[in-house]
């Protein structure tokens, strides 16, 4: 009862009385310069780092807060750029898209977005849902819900048929023909519509699914599914609106028309060519891997009845290259964004990430850099990221410098976001 009432005190206090927090560092995972320091403080006013100091600093007041963090390492929050906070996979996930109501998805958003918090991800990328996935977005704003900062898609954009076309797989009587308020466009006219109706309905960004897909009930998890014309209104469109795109894709003709048409980012990947890889470069785009998916995916396919049958050939053929893949990428140049897919696989396990980024050949710190700054500057948002004046008071900690030991990401044992502590 003293932990929790000293816990309580803390998050409510952050705002009301203007006190001053100081988070004494053993280590300070330094992202902007790649390195480790040693023995560092962090003054926190509100939600601001107020500065960051050698040494480690004690307050004048007894109103000020001191936390102890001399035996962590410390680090910013951490951003996952593709999730999808309205579900998480289980056996029933087909059939629940016919049992469960908007209302219930948001629920249950909430709940998955507070462990995602927890886990450390003091920002994510939501890449596609109903559109409860906005509401939950506004509830975490205005301190109805806890959960990680949230730039969101609303409902993804698809063709008919395509990956992300709500109607696959269902009976012909109630298949009906959904249209660019559903998210399923054809043609350039159709496009820029769904782009427009995402943002009048609050989207953050815009994502398309430039290929087929593994969970979805259709049969080729590869194919293109845009035309370069397509893709490029939208794209257009969203430049209008100042909004970025990403792009599902898992075949390379799909990727190299995303790039083509103006994407940002390229989701998951798996098939990618050298040729794709120097487009990537050359058009200054972005690769989010979701290595733990492709993992995640492919074991649970080899457990009878867990995925349609139209899905276990789709989920062994792909999941298991997606690593391979980002290997041969990251070591092209390839600019690598940070991301996991998580709602695929449950939420909260988003740092096993780093884990298979590091196994087949990134260095931690850049693995640490790609969840931190690079995700910031996607995001256009430099004031996280980072831990330095005039930045967010989005800061996590863990038992072990990951640089180290890249596995003590899975186990966060300190989260404040925002100047609250939310975890400690």
């Amino acid at each position: 009862m003293k932990y929790l009432s000293i816990l309580f005190f803390l998050m409510i206090t952050s705002f009301t009385i203007g006190q001053t927090t100081y988070l004494q560092c053993g280590k300070l995972v330094d992202t902007k310069n790649g390195k480790v320091l040693d023995n560092m403080t962090i003054i926190i006013e509100n939600n601001m780092i107020m500065n960051v100091e050698n040494g480690f600093k004690t307050s004048g007041s007894d109103q000020d807060i001191i936390i102890d963090l001399k035996d962590k390492t410390v680090l910013p929050g951490l951003i996952d750029m593709h999730v999808h906070l309205e579900g998480e996979s289980n056996p029933k996930s087909y059939l629940q898209k016919f049992t469960l109501n908007t209302s219930d998805r948001a629920l249950r958003a909430s709940f998955y977005a507070k462990k995602t918090l927890q886990a450390g991800f003091t920002t994510v990328r939501d890449l596609g849902g109903s559109g409860a996935n906005i509401s939950l977005r506004n509830a975490i704003n205005q301190g109805f819900a806890e959960g990680p900062r949230v730039y969101t898609a609303g409902k993804a954009i698809g063709t008919t048929g395509g990956h992300a076309d709500p109607s696959n797989g269902v009976r012909k009587e109630i298949m009906g023909d959904p249209g660019p308020a559903e998210g399923v466009v054809n043609g350039p006219e159709d496009a820029k519509k769904a782009v427009r109706q995402r943002y009048k309905n609050g989207a953050d960004l815009i994502k398309i699914t430039a290929t087929g897909g593994v969970l979805s009930m259709a049969k080729n998890g590869q194919n293109p599914q845009f035309t370069v014309e397509e893709i490029k209104a939208i794209c257009e469109t969203a430049k209008d609106y100042d909004m970025h795109v990403a792009a599902h894709a898992h075949g390379d003709e799909g990727m190299q028309r995303a790039i083509l048409g103006g994407v940002k980012t390229i989701e998951h990947g798996t098939l990618m060519s050298d040729k794709t890889m120097e487009m990537m470069k050359e058009y200054d785009v972005y690769y989010v891997p979701t290595l733990t998916a492709g993992k995640e995916v492919s074991d649970k396919a080899k457990i009878k009845g867990y995925y349609p049958d139209i899905i276990v050939p789709k989920a062994l053929d792909i999941g298991p290259k997606i690593q391979g893949t980002f290997a041969k990428a990251y070591k092209k140049g390839v600019k690598i964004a940070f991301g996991t897919d998580a709602g695929v696989f449950p939420h909260g396990i988003n740092g096993k990430e780093f884990r298979y980024m590091v196994e087949v050949g990134m260095t931690e710190m850049h693995a640490i850099q790609s969840a931190t700054i690079t995700n910031a500057l996607l995001l256009k948002n430099e004031q996280i990221g980072s831990i330095e004046k005039g930045n967010y008071a989005d800061i996590i900690a863990v038992d072990e410098d990951p640089t180290k030991n890249i596995k003590t990401l899975e186990n966060v044992v300190f989260v404040m976001k925002d100047g609250i502590v939310y975890k400690n």
